[in-house]
């Protein structure tokens, strides 16, 4: 299919921000930042609707959540004449190139140029990459020195004179001597003591949280020891490497406003405590500027476009298991001021509505102040069989029969996962509608059975969609249903917690939503949230990392576990992001890669210059 002239974009954007140059009958695609100046110049203008696409839990059979966002996107865009934007995270390169492939939608609603979108885009998860791994070295550069050096020593170095012999503090040092409460800004007045304050930051190696980063699937990468090299004088660390979509500089980026407030969150990162118990910052470091220099450009969303010509934001990637999973603010901002109070915003929150729908309204709608008015959540006939007790789907194998046929009861059997999403998203008062993804294989008894499960649940719709086969056009209905439920919306957004209650007691109402019985925590959770709620962090919102495969935090447990309780091993604080970080059982911060991972299929036509194998 040959991508069709964009019909929305020149209708919301600027020229300056045109996104394709045409040469004869065929054009070039030009990725183009949207500069955060666009929601500033229309900051009087109305926002549109806001619309979240969420999913029932995740099955390895794929339910199309990306491609439905995608198709409803072009639906009202290229088919009812709306105003849209569609925005969408930013992939990781981890599960490009391992097990799940790309995230650009499929069939016929997708992003294009696909490959770029894939791959590196704009380098902004790249700037994270290398931000990230710069305050690590800051980390277990500045333990060294302080190992070595008298504190004299170490404060003429920190504050060295120049060529006219004066010293002067940095700027970002000056925050530095407030926080350990000396007014001084001389760096010739501060006594020995003071001097001793301000240059040993007397870092507790036990307490560091912050780790290396890198943007692939490397499970060997998740334990490691540095510092192994003669010249490191025997300091060696145990240690980790995070995927880069797992960084809070990511959740930062998704989370700020403004480049103001970039620069704040970045500085407020706690990277581990002293040996006195006081929190460390990026700041106190002296490493909040430059993060800001490294993130500068990647604060601005990319512009991309549909198979049909809708516009699409791309911005920030945070993974919904190990992070908030939700594409940045800014983007949503724009992208609403854009459309107008006619349009409509449509955004993807990633998994399972009990992971990334529940952070997009807990975290993110917390922080920017959005409300939106319509809640999707993306089922398929065969997902739902498999919530029912079907049979278990192992890569290269053939499906099983139990998908490709009939069987209504296997469907509603797995109907009370789809049953507990819709009562969870429906506590935040938002209107939801069920977006059926249709395969070929399904029949019409079975999807009449999801539907009457979703509408009996209190669904405001429940709708049949063929959008990755017929694009945009098989999404109209959704399309239909997502305006009247836009338009008829009054109840005010609600929270599942208030943030002033402690960090047990939210992580307890977050666990109540998965059904759990209770939630049991490991000495060193128990550690943390004493450290956290002493250091004033216990008003932050919860981000909880757990499997996507389950309401639980065994992933084998599909439909509606009961009977158990929810095991907090260990809690990290993302304090510039702005949340608390539970890890629940098992769960890695860092993927591993599959016996056959996805790159086996990737290659490039070296006569063409075509990406081949990228889906």
């Amino acid at each position: 299919m040959v991508p069709v002239k964009p019909r929305s974009v020149s209708q919301l954007l600027p020229s300056s921000f045109q996104l394709f140059a045409y040469f004869s009958d065929f054009y070039v695609p030009i990725l183009k930042w949207v500069l955060l100046s666009v929601r500033d110049r229309l900051k009087g203008a109305p926002d549109g609707f806001y619309v979240v696409v969420g999913g029932i839990t995740p099955t390895p059979l794929g339910e199309g959540k990306s491609t439905t966002t995608v198709g409803l996107g072009q639906a009202l865009g290229a088919h009812l004449g709306r105003k849209v934007v569609t925005c969408l995270r930013q992939p990781s390169q981890g599960p490009t190139f391992g097990i799940k492939g790309g995230a650009a939608g499929g069939g016929y609603s997708q992003v294009i140029p696909m490959e770029e979108f894939n791959l590196h885009l704009t380098g902004d998860i790249h700037a994270i990459t290398a931000a990230n791994n710069l305050l690590a070295a800051a980390i277990d550069a500045r333990i060294f020195h302080e190992a070595t050096q008298s504190d004299k020593a170490l404060f003429n170095r920190l504050c060295p004179a120049n060529f006219y012999g004066k010293r002067a503090f940095a700027k970002v040092m000056l925050g530095r001597l407030k926080r350990v409460g000396i007014e001084k800004t001389d760096p010739n007045q501060l006594t020995p003591e003071e001097v001793k304050k301000f240059a040993r930051l007397d870092i507790d190696p036990e307490t560091i949280t912050w780790r290396r980063v890198m943007d692939v699937n490397d499970r060997f990468l998740r334990k490691v020891t540095i510092g192994q090299g003669s010249e490191e004088k025997g300091m060696t660390r145990e240690t980790g490497f995070d995927i880069s979509v797992a960084s809070e500089i990511m959740a930062v980026l998704a989370l700020t406003t403004s480049l103001a407030d970039m620069r704040e969150r970045l500085g407020k990162m706690v990277i581990g405590s002293s040996r006195a118990g006081d929190p460390v910052t990026a700041d106190d470091l002296g490493l909040g500027g430059a993060l800001t220099v490294l993130m500068k450009d990647a604060i601005h969303p990319t512009l991309m476009q549909t198979l049909e010509g809708t516009p699409v934001f791309v911005h920030a990637g945070p993974f919904a298991n190990i992070a908030h999973g939700n594409s940045s603010i800014v983007a949503d901002q724009i992208a609403l001021k854009l459309v107008g109070s006619e349009g409509f915003v449509v955004t993807e929150a990633g998994f399972g509505a009990d992971i990334g729908t529940e952070k997009f309204f807990n975290i993110k709608c917390r922080y920017s102040g959005l409300t939106p008015q319509c809640a999707i959540i993306v089922a398929t006939v065969r997902a739902l069989k498999m919530h029912g007790g079907g049979p278990e789907v192992v890569a290269g194998k053939p499906l099983d029969l139990a998908y490709k046929s009939e069987n209504v009861e296997l469907v509603r059997a797995g109907c009370g996962n789809l049953v507990k999403h819709i009562e969870n998203t429906r506590a935040y008062g938002v209107n939801v509608i069920v977006a059926i993804n249709m395969f070929s294989t399904d029949t019409e008894a079975e999807l009449g059975a999801v539907k009457s499960a979703a509408l009996d649940a209190g669904a405001f719709d429940a709708v049949v969609c063929t959008h990755y086969a017929h694009g945009g056009e098989g999404a109209v209905e959704l399309g239909y249903a997502v305006q009247r439920a836009c338009e008829r919306h009054s109840a005010p957004l609600k929270f599942l917690y208030p943030r002033e209650i402690s960090i047990k007691e939210k992580i307890a109402l977050i666990a109540k939503s998965y059904g759990a019985d209770g939630v049991e925590y490991s000495p060193e959770a128990e550690k943390k949230i004493e450290i956290y709620s002493r250091q004033g962090f216990s008003n932050l919102p919860i981000c909880v990392a757990k499997t996507q495969y389950s309401f639980s935090h065994q992933p084998e447990r599909k439909g509606v576990p009961k009977g158990f309780v929810l095991p907090i091993r260990d809690i990290r604080a993302s304090v510039g992001a702005g949340f608390i970080y539970p890890l629940v059982g098992t769960m890695s911060t860092m993927p591993g890669l599959p016996t056959r991972p996805c790159f086996y299929d990737i290659d490039l036509d070296l006569a063409t210059g075509k990406v081949l194998g990228l889906s």
